[in-house]
């Protein structure tokens, strides 16, 4: 058992671990990778089980227990971890396309290139969706600032730096920052635009969030809206 809880814990490591990571440098296609992952998860948690089987048991001998104790901390890694990062967002809709503004979702206009051959596309997915993201997301709105829109437009893509995203363009005049935001684990592309329009007393903005792959992005495009309006939001010196 002892044995087995050491391969098994290397297996799913790999599994969950390496993965995603040869998903990202475009050595294994998105449909194996997702299916690794899940398979990996369950050969850790297994791993994890007899990992503790063993210690509890008694056995193997001292000079052993090392061994086993490393392969229960690596599994409870490897197949508890990434559980606790996705519950939350098994409870999101299947949605991908997020806004601050569902009557006019702000458009993209210098990222549309980077997403030649994206499976998910640009156009809103109207009223479903609309209903969909309400429901779920009913603190996603529109931001209104006491700030002019030329700054507010700098200060976004000052924002959008700051939380690593990519910036495609920015645009005063246009009142437009677009930029790719790539995640963690499996290295996917989100792309985000703000909207920034101006009023007599300051600016309004809008936000969208599109992933670029997926039915679902387990809440990933609302909470980047939130934190990115969050520190937009923030008192300026």
């Amino acid at each position: 058992m002892a044995g087995w809880a050491v391969w098994l814990a290397l297996a799913g490591g790999v599994l969950v671990v390496v993965a995603p990571v040869l998903h990202r440098v475009s050595v294994l296609p998105l449909g194996p990778a997702l299916l690794a992952v899940p398979v990996g998860i369950l050969i850790s948690l297994v791993a994890l089980l007899l990992s503790v089987t063993v210690l509890v048991g008694g056995r193997p001998m001292p000079a052993g227990r090392g061994r086993v104790l490393g392969a229960a901390t690596f599994s409870a890694l490897t197949g508890l971890v990434p559980i606790l990062l996705v519950l939350p967002g098994l409870r999101a809709p299947a949605i991908h396309d997020i806004t601050t503004d569902l009557d006019t979702p702000p458009r993209f206009d210098a990222v549309v290139p980077l997403r030649a051959g994206a499976s998910n596309s640009l156009e809103h997915g109207g009223a479903t969706v609309a209903d969909a993201q309400r429901e779920a997301y009913p603190d996603v709105e529109t931001l209104v600032l006491s700030r002019p829109l030329a700054q507010v437009v700098e200060q976004a893509r000052e924002v959008a730096v700051a939380m690593g995203w990519e910036v495609v363009a920015a645009d005063a005049e246009a009142g437009r920052v677009e930029a790719t935001d790539t995640t963690g684990w499996f290295g996917f592309k989100d792309d985000v635009v703000v909207r920034v329009r101006g009023t007599d007393g300051g600016s309004v903005v809008d936000v969208r969030s599109v992933s670029r792959v997926g039915v679902g992005d387990l809440g990933a495009n609302a909470a980047r809206i939130r934190a990115f309006l969050e520190r937009l939001a923030a008192p300026t010196d």
